[in-house]
C-alpha cells in the first residue's frame, strides 16, 4: 500500500498517470480493455520511466477523480452497444451515472475490484466523491484486498483518513528527491489535527481584517 501526497501540482497525478500508460491502462481511466479519449492532455513521462513487476501484473484498474464521467459514460456506450452483456454487472448493476457520485466510486470499489487475481490498482483522489464515513469504507477495502496478498495500491491523495492506513509507505512530493515520510509528519495529519484541535483561534486568525 503506497500513498503519493503532496501540494496540488507537485507531479503525484501525472506520476500516477504514467505507471498506468506504462501498465497499458487507459490514461483516462480503466484497464487495458478500456479504449476512449476525450481530450489528448497525457503528459510524455510514461515515455521516459520503466515499471517492472516480479511476476509482471497486467490486470487492474486506474480511476481518475477529474475523468470520472467519462469513464462513465464510456460503459453506458458498452452497455448500449451490446445489450445482452452483463457490464453493469461490475459496477453495482446499474448505470454509474444512475448512482450518486460517492455511490458510483464505492459500486466500482466494491464490484470491479476483485481480488482473485494479482493487480494493480492506480488510484488518483478517490476521496473526492467520499464522505468521511465512506473514506472508512474504502480503508476497510483496501485492507481486505491487501490480506488477500494478490492486490498492490499506488494512490494519491489529499485525505488524512485515507492516509492513516496502517503500515502505508507514504511519499512526499513536496521534497526532492521524493522520500518516505511518516503520517503524523504530514501535512495533512498536522494541519488537520491543529483545525480540528484550534478551530476558533484558527478561524479567528484567517477571518480578521487586515489592520495595517
Amino acid at each position: 500500500m503506497t500513498f503519493f501526497v503532496g501540494e496540488n501540482g507537485s507531479g503525484k497525478s501525472t506520476l500516477l498517470e504514467a505507471i498506468a500508460q506504462g501498465a497499458g491502462f487507459n490514461p483516462e481511466g480503466g484497464n487495458r480493455n478500456h479504449n476512449f479519449s476525450t481530450a489528448n492532455t497525457e503528459s510524455s513521462l510514461h515515455q521516459y520511466i520503466r515499471l517492472s513487476w516480479l511476476p509482471k501484473v497486467t490486470n487492474g484498474f486506474f480511476l481518475r477523480a477529474e475523468s470520472f464521467f467519462n469513464f462513465s459514460s464510456y460503459i453506458d456506450t458498452i452497455a448500449e452497444e451490446d445489450r445482452s452483456s452483463n457490464v453493469y454487472e461490475a459496477y453495482g448493476g446499474k448505470s454509474l451515472h444512475h448512482q450518486s457520485h460517492g455511490e458510483s466510486f464505492l459500486s466500482l470499489f466494491t464490484h470491479r475490484f476483485q481480488g482473485r487475481k494479482r493487480a494493480l490498482y492506480l488510484l488518483d483522489e478517490p476521496e473526492a466523491a467520499l464522505s468521511p464515513a465512506r473514506q472508512l469504507a474504502l480503508l476497510r477495502i483496501l485492507w481486505d484486498h491487501e490480506h488477500s496478498g494478490r492486490s498492490q495500491f499506488i494512490i494519491a491523495t489529499h485525505s488524512p483518513i485515507l492516509l492513516g492506513y496502517p503500515h502505508a509507505t507514504i511519499f512526499n512530493f513536496d521534497q526532492a528527491p521524493l522520500a518516505p515520510i511518516r503520517y503524523e509528519d504530514t501535512d495533512h495529519f498536522i494541519v488537520t489535527k491543529e483545525f480540528l484541535t484550534h478551530r476558533e483561534r484558527i478561524l479567528e486568525e484567517l477571518f480578521k481584517e487586515n489592520k495595517d
